[in-house]
Formats: structure tokens, sequence, C-alpha cells
């Protein structure tokens, strides 16, 4: 019998076969992606209680092995973040507000410095930073005016807030049957790989959530006593940017730290300016070498660069929600792929007899 010749050879078809697979989950992803940004203000509130519930989980499980009533656990588990949350706002929006003026005031003497140097570009800083508050109002007119027809953006938000607190109860509370929920929706025989992949991927989300509340909390005290000792006007404004920049991974530490310089070197010197550099630097390698491997080493490890692309996706996505949601999805993501790994990539094939 005559042999027949495949028309390709076998490493051109496993190559299409992955183009092929590749192909299909990239437009699942992107109808995927469409789907959340069209229903984005049912989307965000849900992915916002996912992420507080991670965060407040275990409070809520101590409180229940205490004897606290599940239901009653979680009302209280959202009247402390409430409280912790509004506490935080007040705090950096009344920073923001005592230093605002005066970190104005040092980018402009920043920016008539540099127009002595070199003229005209100077000047244009100088003229920027006159006018940020009217640039920044006529814009956010425009940004409100531009997400939603007849409804105001801070109404938006407001129901968002609340929706995604109401979820986080009914998450906590209802979190011990999530398990057989899935279990009880998942296909046959599949039932143990999906809560396994679900317990990896909140374990991860939890983590970061943890992780990064902690070391933004730590950046930002050493930052801002450092810039205390060294006396540069809106030290505690400026930590309250190197807080909430540190939920944006580099690039919210870039862009905090370079601020904190600016302002130290318009109002201190060019000496004061490489000492605030100093602290800065100090303490990002503190947390790159000290406090990331110590607080986040039980969590799923992303490479720097997987990091600085997700967050410029989420932020082509979503904005600044995106780039603050990208992160802790991603790091889902990445469990769920580290338990199929443990569970199907070890396994090797049978021996033929």
């Amino acid at each position: 019998m005559a042999v027949s010749t495949p028309l390709l050879p076998a490493a051109v078809q496993r190559l299409a076969a992955w183009c092929g697979v590749l192909l299909l989950v990239s437009g699942v992803v992107y109808v995927g992606i469409r789907l959340c940004d069209e229903f984005r203000t049912a989307v965000v509130p849900v992915l916002l209680a996912l992420l507080g519930t991670a965060l407040l989980g275990p409070l809520h499980r101590r409180l229940v092995k205490a004897g606290v009533h599940r239901s009653v656990s979680a009302g209280l588990t959202c009247v402390a973040v409430v409280a912790v949350v509004g506490g935080a706002v007040y705090i950096v929006v009344a920073a923001l507000i005592d230093t605002g003026d005066e970190i104005v005031a040092s980018l402009k003497e920043a920016a008539r410095g540099v127009s002595e140097h070199f003229g005209a570009a100077g000047t244009s800083l100088d003229d920027l930073a006159s006018n940020a508050r009217e640039l920044l109002g006529k814009f956010g007119g425009t940004a409100a005016s531009g997400v939603i027809s007849g409804v105001s953006v801070v109404g938006e938000s407001i129901a968002m807030a609340v929706l995604a607190l109401l979820l986080v109860f009914f998450f906590l509370r209802d979190s011990d049957k999530a398990a057989g929920t899935l279990r009880s929706l998942s296909p046959r025989g599949s039932a143990d790989t999906l809560e396994a992949m679900a317990r990896r991927a909140l374990r991860a989300v939890e983590g970061f959530m943890r992780g990064t509340t902690l070391i933004a909390l730590i950046d930002a005290l050493l930052i801002t006593v450092g810039l205390l000792v060294l006396d540069v006007p809106g030290a505690a404004g400026l930590g309250a940017l190197v807080f909430v920049g540190a939920y944006i991974p580099y690039l919210g530490a870039f862009i905090s730290g370079a601020l904190a310089v600016l302002v130290a070197l318009a109002d201190r010197g060019f000496v004061i300016a490489l000492w605030a550099l100093g602290v800065v630097l100090a303490v990002q390698v503190l947390e790159g070498h000290v406090l990331q491997p110590m607080v986040q080493s039980r969590t799923v490890q992303m490479h720097p660069a997987v990091v600085m692309v997700t967050i410029t996706a989420g932020a082509s996505v979503a904005g600044v929600l995106g780039m603050l949601l990208a992160v802790p999805l991603t790091a889902a993501a990445f469990g769920v792929v580290e338990e199929l790994r443990v569970r199907y990539g070890d396994r090797e094939p049978s021996a033929e007899a």
C-alpha cells in the first residue's frame, strides 16, 4: 500500500496549531475586554470587591474563629474598612491640600531656575506651573463630560464604591460557600482542579494586596521622615503621594520620587536635592532587596518587564483604574498558570511497553 506523504512537515503543522490556539485565545481575551469595558459600571465594583475581599479575608476569618457570627463579622469588617479607607483618604487629601501650595510654589521656583538657563523652555515650564490648577480643572471638566452623559463622575464613583462595599460584605459572609458553589458548577472530573486554581489565584491576590499595602506604608513613612529631616516643604503631601503611588509598581514610585526631588531642588537647593534623591533611592533599594523578598516571598513573583507591560495594557484599557487593577489580576493569572504547571507540567509520559 502506498503511504501518503503529509502536505506540510510536522514542525510546520505544530507551529500552525500553536498559531491557531494563540489567535483563538487572543480573540476570546479581546472580546472579554470589550465586554468588560461595555459593562464597566458593573465589572469594576466586582473587581474592586474581589481585591477588597482578598485584603480583608484574614481579618474576617479571625473574627469567625473567635466565635463571631459570619454576618456580624462581615459587617464589622466592612465598617472597619470604611473607617480605615475614609481616614486614609482624609489624611491624604488634607495633606495634599495643606502642602499643595508649597509644592506648586516650589515647582514654579524650579521652573524659574530652569528659565534662567534655558530661556524659552523654562518660561513655558513656569507658565505651565502657574496655570496648573486651571489646566487640571479644564481637563477634569472635559473628562467628566465624556465619561457618561447625564450623570456626574462623582455620582457614578460613589455608586460603584457603595456597590463594591456591599459585594465585599456578601463575598466575605458567603466565602465558606464559594468552594461548594464552584464545585457544583464545574464539569465532571474538573472540580478539584478548578478549586485548586481558584484558591491559588486568591492566595496570589491576597499576598499582593497585603504586601503592597505594607510596603507602601513603610516607603511613605521612611520618605516622609527623610524629607522632614531635610526640611523639604510639603513632606506630608509627598509622603501621601508615595503611599498612593506604591499601588502602581515602579511607575508610581518613580513619579512620586521625582516630584520629591524636584521640590527639594526648588526650595532647598542642589545639595539638599541630592540628599533627597539619596533618600528616595535608599528606600527603593530597601524595598527591592529587603521588603519585597520578605513581605511577598509567598506570592507569585513577576518579572519587572511583565509588570511594566501589564501596567501599560491596563492604562490603555481603563486609564488609572486599569493601572491599579492590572497587576493584581495578572498575579491571579500567574497563580492559575503556576497551579496548572504544578499539576500537569511535571508529569512524565508513561514509558511504552
